[in-house]
């Protein structure tokens, strides 16, 4: 599913390099926890997996494509339609709906569209029934729900179409031990039932029992040892 060769990444006027990678290959279908303390780069790794962020060094390829070989416009159309982001701050659009919060991957992508059985609004709407949203917050601004209840539509929008690759930058950090617990079970389920691959992040390493495999980043990252 991912596959990182020899990435050298500094930030743009930056005099160190913050992420240096040898070698990574996650397979298709598992679920990886990634942890590290701040500032060790998790966030910036999660970018170059994603496209969102490109190496000019080395090579961080999805599905066998190389994201620096592709142009701004067709790494973000490939993104759109193998890729489900979760980010700590959940980044919904406030002032659009639940329901079209959710959609908006079906917007950007036929691909995500095409794979939603029933179609994208009967898919939406099921997907937040499984994530425990009643429909009656369905037509409710983004920004009038709780905290708890905005993760579970961020986690909605991301699953939706079931994408190769979920990505979730410590999507359990503003939550309570309880709807913690509750959030892992559902995302966890819900990628293993599409066939998901999941790359998630946090600092809280006793979430690291729910995964197939654990990666700690400061033993990946060479960057930190130089």
């Amino acid at each position: 599913m991912l596959a990182i060769r020899e990435l050298h990444y500094a930030w743009p006027g930056a005099a160190a390099e913050c992420l240096a990678i040898e070698h990574l290959d996650i397979a298709a279908g598992r679920t990886v926890f990634l942890h590290g303390p701040s500032g060790c780069g998790k966030s910036t790794l999660l970018g170059l997996m994603a496209g969102v962020l490109v190496a000019r060094r080395g090579c961080v390829s999805l599905l066998g494509q190389d994201w620096a070989r592709l142009r701004g416009g067709a790494r973000d159309a490939r993104r759109a339609a193998h890729v489900g982001v979760i980010f700590q701050q959940f980044n919904l659009l406030p002032y659009v709906s639940v329901l079209d919060n959710v959609l908006l991957p079906c917007r950007f992508s036929a691909a995500r569209a095409r794979r939603c059985v029933g179609g994208p609004a009967a898919a939406a709407r099921a997907l937040l029934e499984r994530v425990a949203l009643p429909p009656a917050l369905w037509r409710r601004r983004a920004d009038a729900l709780s905290v708890g209840q905005q993760q579970r539509v961020a986690a909605a929008r991301a699953l939706i179409g079931r994408p190769e690759l979920v990505i979730a930058d410590e999507p359990t950090s503003a939550l309570d031990a309880a709807l913690r617990d509750d959030f892992m079970t559902l995302l966890l389920g819900e990628c293993r039932a599409g066939g998901s691959t999941l790359v998630f992040v946090s600092h809280d390493e006793r979430l690291a029992a729910h995964f197939d495999e654990r990666l700690s980043l400061p033993a990946l990252n060479r960057a930190l040892a130089a």
